[in-house]
C-alpha cells in the first residue's frame, strides 16, 4: 500500500498539543472551552442586538453583523476538534474531515479579511465623503459588498482546497498542528509540488496582502482627513468610529503575518500565533466593538430593559 492510499484510508493525526504535559493539556482545555463559549455567545449577542435595534440598521453595523456571523462559523472550524483531542485524546481526523475543515477554515478566514476591507471602505466614505455617504452606501451596495465578501471567500476556498488535496501524501500522516492548514499539509506531500505551492502562494497573497494594502491606503486618507478637521469634537468622533476596526485589523493581520511569514518558525510558536488569529480574534471582536461603542452599549441596555419588562408582565 502506497503512502497516498494510506492517507486516504486512515486519514491524518492532528498532533496539536499532544506534546504538552497532562496538566498543561487540562489548562488548555479550560482555555479553549472559555474561548469557544465567549466567542459564540459574544458574537450571537452582538448579531441579535444589531438586528433588533432599528437605530443600528446602518451600513457600518450591517457589516458588523456579517463579521459576527463569520466569527461564529470560523471558531467552529477548529476549536471543537481541538477540544476532542485535548479532552478525549482523539487525534484522528479522516481524510474527508480534513478536507472539510480546511475548506471552511479557508473560506471563513478569507471572508473575514475581505469584510474588514469593506468596513474600512465604509469608514473612508463616511469620513472623507460624508455628504455622499447615504448615496454611495445605500442598502443595495451594502448587500453587494457583503455578498461579495462571502463569494470571494467561497471561490478562493474552492480553489485552494482541491489544489492542496490533489497532492500525494506519502511521507507521513501526522500534522503537527491543531487543525488542517495548507502549509502543514503541503509539507507532508511528496513529488513535484512546485506548481501547487506557487498557486497557493498567489491566491494567499491576493486575499491577504491586497486587502491589507487597501486598508492601509484607505486609512492613510482617513487619517489625513481627520487631521485637517477644524473641530476637535469632529476629530474625536471620526477617530472613535475607526479605532475598533483598526484593532481588529491589527489582531487578525498581525498574527496571521507572524504565522505565515516565518516558514522556519518552530511548531510551538506557529501554534501560539494560530491560536491568536483563529481563536482569540473572533472572541475579542464583540468586546472590541461593544466596549468602545456608545451606540452598541446603549442598545444592549435598552434590550435588557425590554426583557426585564417582558418578564415582569
Amino acid at each position: 500500500m502506497d503512502g497516498s492510499n494510506l492517507t486516504l484510508g486512515s486519514g491524518f493525526l492532528l498532533l496539536g498539543f499532544s506534546d504538552a504535559s497532562s496538566q498543561m493539556q487540562q489548562l488548555l482545555s479550560v482555555m479553549f472551552i472559555f474561548i469557544y463559549l465567549m466567542t459564540v455567545l459574544g458574537n450571537l449577542i452582538i448579531f441579535v442586538i444589531l438586528t433588533l435595534e432599528p437605530a443600528l440598521h446602518t451600513p457600518m453595523y450591517f457589516f458588523l453583523r456579517n463579521l459576527s456571523l463569520v466569527d461564529v462559523f470560523f471558531i467552529n472550524t477548529s476549536v471543537p476538534k481541538t477540544l476532542s483531542g485535548l479532552l478525549f485524546e482523539d487525534l484522528h481526523i479522516s481524510f474527508s474531515g480534513c478536507v472539510v475543515q480546511m475548506f471552511f477554515f479557508a473560506m471563513f478566514g478569507i471572508t473575514e479579511c475581505i469584510l474588514l476591507t469593506v468596513m474600512s471602505l465604509d469608514r473612508y466614505v463616511a469620513i472623507c465623503n460624508p455628504l455622499r455617504y447615504t448615496t454611495i452606501m445605500r442598502s443595495s451596495m451594502c448587500v453587494q459588498l457583503a455578498s461579495g465578501s462571502w463569494i470571494i471567500g467561497l471561490a478562493c476556498s474552492l480553489s485552494l482546497t482541491p489544489i492542496t488535496f490533489s497532492l500525494p501524501f506519502c511521507r507521513s500522516h501526522e500534522i503537527p498542528h491543531f487543525f488542517c492548514d495548507i502549509p502543514s499539509l503541503t509539507k507532508l506531500a511528496c513529488g513535484d509540488k512546485f506548481i501547487t505551492v506557487v498557486i497557493n502562494a498567489v491566491i494567499s497573497v491576493l486575499v491577504s496582502m491586497v486587502p491589507f494594502m487597501l486598508i492601509v491606503i484607505t486609512y492613510t486618507f482617513i487619517i489625513s482627513r481627520i487631521i485637517r478637521m477644524r473641530s476637535a469634537e469632529g476629530r474625536r468622533t471620526a477617530a472613535s468610529t475607526c479605532v475598533s476596526h483598526l484593532v481588529s485589523v491589527v489582531l487578525l493581520y498581525g498574527t496571521t503575518i507572524l504565522t505565515y511569514a516565518q516558514p522556519n518558525s518552530s511548531h510551538s510558536m506557529e501554534r501560539v500565533f494560530s491560536v491568536c488569529y483563529a481563536c482569540l480574534t473572533p472572541m475579542l471582536n464583540p468586546l472590541i466593538y461593544s466596549l468602545r461603542n456608545k451606540e452598541v452599549k446603549r442598545a444592549l441596555k435598552k434590550q435588557k430593559v425590554k426583557n426585564l419588562f417582558s418578564v415582569e408582565m
